[in-house]
């Protein structure tokens, strides 16, 4: 099913182009168990779907280490290994438990430059059916203020239906 969103043409409307890519992330990974897979999958078509995403990932919860994420699958320049929750914008996703829209990086109180092209970022908390965090979802914009609250419904939406 990968073959057919390579040449599938999505909608010019945001909202519809998440609703579009969220049935897409779902046909490929129907019955797909593997976490790390459904992480690559999601990372590789969200970031090749829109074009204000920069660096598109995941931060995984670290069983063996308190209250830190390390990176996992991602699309885009090297990322930072990892994270101490509340340090950053993924660290207080992960701290919080909630979505982190910001929209100057460089405003943010502790904010970690990973890459200096980074401008505005949206980090979604990523949970299992229990509601346990499983990782933190992260996408940075080389722009300013490029993500709103359609990109937050679009994301959490597609997290959620692939990961709780």
């Amino acid at each position: 099913m990968a073959e057919a969103f390579n040449d599938l043409t999505l909608s010019a409307d945001k909202a519809a182009r998440y609703a579009e890519v969220a049935v897409e992330i779902a046909s490929v990974l129907d019955g797909e168990p593997n976490l790390t897979a459904r992480m690559a999958t999601v990372a590789s078509m969200l970031a090749n779907s829109f074009d204000h995403y920069f660096w598109t990932g995941f931060y995984v919860v670290d069983p063996t280490r308190e209250r830190e994420l390390v990176v996992g699958p991602y699309q885009g320049t090297l990322g930072c290994l990892r994270i101490a929750y509340g340090r950053g914008v993924c660290g207080a996703a992960a701290e919080t438990g909630e979505t982190q829209l910001v929209e100057d990086v460089h405003a943010f109180p502790g904010h970690i430059a990973c890459d200096a092209n980074s401008q505005s970022e949206i980090v979604v908390p990523v949970k299992d059916a229990a509601g346990r965090l499983l990782a933190v979802f992260d996408v940075d914009s080389d722009r300013p203020a490029a993500f709103d609250a359609v990109d937050q419904a679009g994301i959490e939406k597609i997290l959620a239906q692939t990961f709780a």
